[in-house]
């Protein structure tokens, strides 16, 4: 089959046999796939040091006829996204970012899941230090949408009528947003005061202002967004970088 060129990013990599390396890649044409790099482990490979996690090029890709592992022919880097390794809450939040790509996101998925993850990657990489907690959970709310399971924040999820935004809301992260009083009778659900639900809703649609929040609220976001996630896109895999960024709280460096 004729090879498939496309931008790429790289979200792990592991050895295969002697000499090789199977590499998972999210890309725009083809969304999340897996891939064998012939040779990548020789001294003299052709891939080099390409194969980095969350480095990003031009990827050409044969597909397979019968089977979900693709031939990587070749991975040309044109970004290695070396300042998130300079903070480690920018490298921590970009590889939760990194990590729902690769458990969560479908097979042949759209290309504006990987614009998503793409641009989300430039922004933390570039914002300063004293933002990068508030921008991280932005980030990750965003692309938590863009796979599909944005909260409801306005209306009941389970009977559909309004919510008010004035008054405090019972939120459930198994049923996926807002409950009435009615029915959050009984079940176990998180209280949003009103400016709680604003500043959820503004981190959510990521098409206002940040809000404002400080550690304290900051770490209440991450717990929130952490079972959230762990109801609607883990499907009981483990997360490791979810578990460490949401278990972590750094300083913004001097």
């Amino acid at each position: 089959m004729p090879a498939v060129s496309s931008p790429a990013i790289v979200l792990s990599t592991v050895a295969y046999g002697e000499t090789s390396k199977i590499a998972r890649l999210a890309t725009r044409a083809l969304g999340v796939v897996s891939v064998i790099a012939k040779g990548a482990r020789r001294p003299k490979s052709r891939f080099g040091a390409a194969l980095q996690a969350l480095s990003e090029g031009a990827a050409s890709i044969i597909p397979a006829r019968s089977s979900d592992l693709h031939t990587l022919a070749s991975f040309d880097v044109e970004r290695v996204h070396s300042g998130l390794a300079a903070q480690v809450d920018r490298f921590a939040t970009a590889s939760v970012l990194g990590e729902l790509m690769l458990r969560c996101a479908p097979h042949h998925g759209p290309p504006e899941t990987y614009d998503f993850f793409r641009h989300a990657l430039d922004v933390l990489e570039a914002v300063p230090s004293d933002a990068v907690g508030v921008i991280g959970l932005r980030t990750i709310w965003g692309l938590v949408g863009q796979l599909g399971y944005t909260p409801r924040l306005e209306h009941c999820v389970r009977d559909g009528v309004p919510v008010p935004l004035d008054r405090p809301a019972a939120f459930s992260a198994a049923l996926g947003g807002v409950l009435c009083d009615r029915c959050a009778r009984g079940l176990d659900t998180s209280r949003l005061e009103p400016a709680d639900r604003r500043d959820l809703a503004t981190l959510v649609a990521g098409d206002a202002d940040l809000p404002d929040l400080d550690d304290r609220y900051l770490a209440a976001h991450r717990r929130l967004v952490d079972r959230y996630v762990r109801h609607h896109l883990a499907e009981g895999a483990a997360l490791p970088a979810l578990a460490f960024w949401l278990d972590h709280s750094w300083a913004p460096a001097p």
